[in-house]
């Protein structure tokens, strides 16, 4: 048994999640939970909301009320959604009621200070006149110094996700009242980067197994040098700087928010009645940290995350920063700002969650973009799930209740029809296993997908309406491996479809919760001949596509 840390990034606390956070980072990281936790390794989930930065305080200023009242509406409705698709997080917090997290924050902070990892500078700031204050980053927009794309933030460019100094912007503006800032002198503590980069690049070239995309990303940008990196604000909604020379500041929210995953596991402990509980976790070497995240989140995630780990020094490090790309919709990246935006408490008024889960994993962007659409969920839902699996499972269970009473019948394992599509059971559990723990989650899904295809195909050949007047033997014996098929459908299918393992498993007398003993069973005859059959039900009920306007 492993230990594992599995967090999912921390949304503001400004938004309802859509279905690009879903695919991106959260139904991810809640199916290698599930997957983790079934082959018997000891997980901790951890999420919850950032509650700091300026995304939160221009929400508050357009609704004309304070920030904490943002958080309260926003994270409500982030829970409820998460909590609709099945996404099962061991503690939901925040950034800003997280009992713990300001001491912690500050007490990672105080820590890197006197450790001289962080140095104070007057900078230049963007100051507007007009609103008669300093600009944070997501106060000003401009055009990206790098890629030229108009409309880019403050701190970074959502188009290249290259991170910079706000102050390198052309043509910035403000965006509260659009007016040319002018330059003038601040004092912030910057956290000294580039003292890490041969650290860091040490540590990534040893992280093979971990993504293209993310690796050769991150080892790309430590070829440059890494600018020192401001970590404090001239704000008043966040953790406020622990130096009485820096009265009136806060940290950074890109500083304050990853120190959540720390605090927050402190608070679920402490929960539990095991205050120390959270140390095990995040100082052990052998817990396994993994960071489920979108590909905007990387440089902080891959790069600048791990630096102050290794500045602060009593942490574990990410094993894993398995971030995703884009889930498009209609072709174009699904944002607010631009009303192209697909929200997943709407689409769960219409749709089970189950059926939603399965195609934003079999979309999933974990290599490139792709794209999300009404019509494809709704044709791959229909000839997947309610044409192969659903149509299988209907099959079997039916004619073993008619022709066998309801009952499991007798197996023989030396059967060679048997043994056969035992192994093929057999062979998609391990092949499913190297997958998922690859976190390849759309191969993983693939594979459980093609054994119900070879179910079909064999329940086909097999012809049992022939048999049961022919060769009733034969027929049972082809209806039990069947059955296990089906069981092993059940199994494989728990980190995606809960809801419908769930059902399969109880009609099969047998308890809902998966555990390491259903995995390593199969490929052998795991029901018990004479127990007595359910009825499934509809796991998957076809979709009408939507009429054209």
């Amino acid at each position: 048994m492993s230990r594992y840390l599995i967090t999912a990034a921390l949304p503001y606390t400004n938004n309802r999640p859509h279905v690009g956070h879903i695919a991106g980072a959260y139904l991810p990281a809640d199916i290698y939970v599930r997957f983790l936790r079934q082959t018997g390794n000891d997980v901790v989930f951890i999420c919850g909301s950032d509650d700091h930065g300026v995304p939160i305080i221009m929400s508050a200023r357009r609704e004309g009320v304070e920030p904490s009242d943002i958080v309260a509406k926003y994270r409500g409705a982030q829970d409820s959604a998460f909590r609709g698709l099945g996404i099962e997080f061991d503690i939901y917090s925040g950034t800003s009621t997280c009992p713990v997290h300001a001491e912690l924050a500050q007490e990672f902070f105080t820590r890197l200070h006197d450790r001289g990892e962080l140095v104070p500078r007057d900078t230049d700031q963007f100051y507007c006149p007009n609103c008669e204050q300093f600009l944070p980053d997501r106060f000003v927009e401009g055009t990206c110094p790098h890629c030229g794309t108009a409309g880019a933030r403050g701190d970074q460019c959502d188009t290249c996700t290259r991170s910079y100094e706000q102050t390198e912007l052309k043509e910035p503006y403000c965006v509260t009242c659009n007016t040319t800032p002018e330059i003038r002198t601040t004092r912030h503590w910057f956290f000294k980067l580039d003292a890490y980069r041969d650290r860091l690049r040490e540590w990534l070239e040893g992280r093979e197994d971990w993504r293209d995309t993310v690796r050769n990303y991150c080892l790309g940008l430590l070829r440059e040098e890494l600018p020192e990196r401001s970590i404090t604000r001239d704000l008043t909604w966040g953790v406020p700087v622990p130096l009485e020379e820096a009265e009136g500041k806060v940290m950074y929210v890109w500083f304050d928010a990853p120190i959540g995953y720390l605090s927050f596991t402190k608070e679920l402990f402490e929960s539990r009645g095991e205050p120390e509980g959270w140390r095990e976790y995040w100082e052990s070497e052998d817990t396994q940290l993994v960071h489920f995240i979108g590909k905007d989140n990387i440089v902080f995630h891959a790069i600048i995350w791990p630096a102050m780990l290794m500045g602060h020094g009593d942490f574990v490090i990410p094993a894993n920063v398995p971030a995703n790309e884009y889930l498009n919709f209609g072709g174009k990246k699904l944002a607010k700002s631009t009303g192209n935006v697909v929200w997943v408490e709407d689409l769960l008024k219409d749709y089970p969650a189950d059926l939603l889960r399965y195609y934003l994993a079999a979309v999933a962007p974990e290599g490139r973009d792709t794209s999300f659409t009404i019509e494809d969920f709704i044709t791959k839902s229909n000839e997947v799930l309610s044409g192969v699996v659903g149509n299988l499972c209907h099959r079997v269970f039916t004619f073993a209740n008619k022709t066998f009473d309801g009952r499991v019948p007798e197996g023989d394992p030396s059967d060679p029809t048997t043994r056969a599509l035992l192994d093929k059971i057999g062979e998609a559990r391990d092949q499913w296993k190297s997958a998922a723990d690859g976190v390849r989650l759309r191969e993983t899904l693939g594979i459980v997908v093609d054994l119900a295809r070879e179910g079909n195909r064999a329940f086909d050949a097999a012809e049992p309406w022939k048999t049961k007047k022919s060769d009733l033997e034969r027929c049972a014996f082809d209806i039990r491996a069947g059955l296990e098929l089906v069981h092993a459908l059940a199994v494989l299918f728990g980190p995606f479809l809960p809801t419908a393992s769930a059902k399969l498993r109880e009609a099969f007398g047998l308890p809902a919760e998966l555990g390491p003993d259903s995995v390593e069973t199969l490929g052998s005859l795991v029901l018990t001949t004479g127990a007595e059959l359910g009825a499934p039900g509809v796991l998957f009920p076809r979709l009408e596509l939507p009429e054209s306007e």
